[in-house]
């Protein structure tokens, strides 16, 4: 059973909390009465007053020392604690899942007051992600909730890279119910899809940019698309839903391309209107100019170029190349989707950094708009706020 520890800090980690941020780290607390495993409760006890000023999982081998379950009091963390932001964070999805929509993230970590702790449902099968070790000591507790508020048939366990497995909760461990296929179907707005929730990146998709994939399949219809860093082809599905002619997915890996196919030809079977490109996005964006090719929408969709902070500067001219190459490729009239998932370079700057290229290629443009997270992924602190896009309309 989770101990429950006595905890002082700092004046400044005292005056973060009560701030409302989800993470202690370690230089933020003062005295912990006890040694402490992961997945102990810190019961936080004002400087001053001496009464319990918040409750947090408690990580000893991690920066972030104390995750924020609660702020401004004490409270006790049992079912009916999980319960309550479980089906909180549901409700929450609910006008989501009346779209023709069963692949969708039910708790979105701190975001949904569960820090550390994501799951994903696809289908009939939910996945349970834990950032923290601190979460494992609360399977047994959450995973009959999440069962509940999924209707999962199954539930499937996936663990961050800085989370070591325990004895028979290993990453890919099925928690409960049959063994999932090797990909699971699921459907995002009338399109489906596939997804690798054992083996798969993240918990076997990238769920957050729906709402900019349903986008560019209504701008669609006629259009030539350029999916670059397409990965398992989210944009070029619904493009060709939309009513593509051609839509070209390219990407630096044969095997996301060969998902990018599987998930094309689930919708569309064999479909001539889809074509691939393997290489490096940098390279073939300047082939692709040389032979004089242009797109009706260009999706520019990197991976994070910046993990840490002394990678921003870097990932801010990575984005500028890009984008400077992706501009010549956009037809008169044609549309820019330039995007961003790196946690470390803030909307500001990456939006201003898009912007400077669009003025630099002398060609007029039209901001049409900006975009964040879907529904599914609420953001309820700085940090937590990673997805950025913008569409341009380029004369």
């Amino acid at each position: 059973m989770p101990q429950r520890l006595a905890t002082k800090l700092t004046p400044q980690g005292e005056r973060i909390l009560r701030s409302g941020h989800p993470w202690l780290f370690d230089g933020a607390v003062e005295a912990v009465k006890g040694s402490g495993e992961a997945g102990d409760l810190a019961i936080v006890f004002g400087r001053k007053s001496d009464k319990v000023i918040g409750v947090g999982l408690y990580d000893p081998a991690s920066p972030i020392r104390i995750r924020v379950l609660h702020q401004g009091g004490g409270i006790r963390v049992d079912t009916d604690f999980f319960a309550e932001r479980i089906q909180a964070a549901r409700k929450l999805r609910l006008p989501l899942l009346k779209k023709n929509t069963d692949g969708y993230r039910l708790v979105h970590g701190e975001n949904d007051g569960l820090p550390g702790l994501v799951v994903d449902v696809y289908g009939s099968v939910a996945v349970i992600k834990l950032y923290t070790p601190s979460w494992f000591p609360y399977l047994p507790e959450i995973l009959p909730l999440v069962q509940r508020a999924s209707r999962a048939e199954t539930v499937v366990l996936r663990l961050a890279r800085v989370v070591d497995p325990r004895p028979g909760l290993a990453d890919g461990t099925v928690l409960a119910g049959p063994p999932p296929p090797d990909e699971v179907t699921f459907r995002e707005h009338n399109v489906r899809f596939l997804a690798d929730v054992v083996k798969g990146h993240k918990t076997g998709f990238f769920l957050d940019h729906r709402h900019n994939r349903k986008r560019v399949g209504e701008f669609a219809e006629g259009q030539d698309v350029l999916d670059v860093f397409s990965y398992a082809g989210g944009f070029s599905v619904h493009a060709l839903h939309g009513g593509a002619y051609r839509v070209v997915s390219l990407d630096i890996s044969g095997p996301a391309l060969e998902v990018a196919r599987r998930n094309v030809a689930l919708n569309f079977g064999d479909d001539p209107r889809h074509e691939t490109i393997e290489g490096d996005a940098f390279k073939e964006l300047e082939r692709l100019a040389k032979r004089g090719e242009q797109f009706g929408i260009v999706v520019v969709d990197p991976p994070s170029f910046a993990k840490r902070e002394r990678e921003v500067s870097g990932a801010l001219d990575a984005y500028r190349r890009i984008n400077t190459l992706a501009v010549p490729l956009v037809k008169p009239g044609g549309l820019l989707l330039a995007a961003s998932c790196s946690a470390r370079v803030g909307a500001d700057d990456f939006f201003a950094t898009v912007e400077k290229v669009m003025k630099r290629s002398g060609r007029a443009y039209e901001l049409m708009e900006k975009t964040f997270h879907d529904v599914d992924h609420p953001i309820a602190f700085a940090e937590g706020a990673y997805l950025k896009s913008v569409y341009y309309r380029l004369a």
